[in-house]
């Protein structure tokens, strides 16, 4: 049977893990599954490697967990933790020899080229080093070598936001809440990850209770929870998680049927 694997790049919140100036007992923790990076995925199946999301340590996230090449970028909205490793996958164009595909909505697309116009203009030159990206306007279902995508329409505070099912896995990170015809899209999953950012409740994200009141909704063979704060520790609040649920942490590969 053909897989997805989801590849955990990072599970933080958009400040990291440990915060800087913090000596709370997860930011100093010995614990490796408490050091977290900004959230990003890798989606892979038939030998197709897809980036959902450019966090700000993209870099060092491809060299701790092995990334040699990229095929395709998909991003969920345009917030800083999740587009400003952008510039680092230039590597993955020498590599491939030529540009790569990026995805995402109209709203998101209009500050990409304003952050990264350079990225998306035919080069010059010949030689320069710098990304070459090729927009791609996600309106409803897409393909990726051959394989479909399908948005599903979250909302992040005000902001409509996308996560992506891929197969029978799902990735649905800042999220506040999931509209009811969302809900259609997310049944018969193997995995689905779903933001769970701290016990208090926020007003652009899921708490972990309001996250496991959706995962409960959607009823996923296995939920895990990412973009997580530092008020989190993974031992600790993992013990206390209901079966069939657990945080996610940075390097964590989980698998679903394509």
């Amino acid at each position: 049977m053909s897989e997805v694997e989801l590849l955990f790049l990072g599970t933080g919140t958009s400040a990291g893990i440990p915060m800087i100036g913090c000596r709370c007992a997860v930011c100093t923790s010995d614990d490796s599954h408490d050091k977290r990076t900004r959230p990003s995925v890798m989606i892979s199946y038939r030998q197709t490697s897809v980036l959902v999301d450019a966090a700000p340590e993209l870099r060092l996230q491809c060299l701790a967990n092995s990334v040699e090449r990229i095929d395709a970028i998909v991003f969920t909205h345009a917030h800083a933790d999740h587009i400003m490793g952008l510039d680092d996958v230039r590597r993955f164009n020498t590599i491939r020899g030529g540009p790569l595909d990026v995805w995402a909505d109209t709203p998101t697309h209009e500050i990409l080229g304003r952050c990264f116009a350079y990225a998306f203009k035919q080069p010059q030159i010949n030689g320069i080093y710098r990304p070459q990206l090729d927009q791609r306007v996600i309106e409803g279902r897409f393909k990726i070598n051959g394989v479909e995508w399908t948005p599903v329409p979250l909302m992040h505070g005000d902001m409509r936001i996308l996560g992506f099912r891929v197969g029978r896995v799902a990735y649905c990170t800042d999220v506040s809440a999931i509209p009811d015809e969302s809900y259609a899209l997310l049944e018969g999953l193997d995995a689905l990850v779903i933001d769970g950012l701290q016990f208090r409740r926020h007003p652009t994200h899921f708490s972990i209770e309001q996250a496991l009141e959706a995962a409960g909704r959607i009823g996923a063979r296995q939920t895990y929870l990412t973009h997580i704060a530092h008020a989190v520790s993974h031992q600790k609040t993992n013990a206390t998680l209901p079966l069939g649920v657990q945080l996610a942490y940075d390097g964590l590969r989980v698998r679903g049927g394509l």
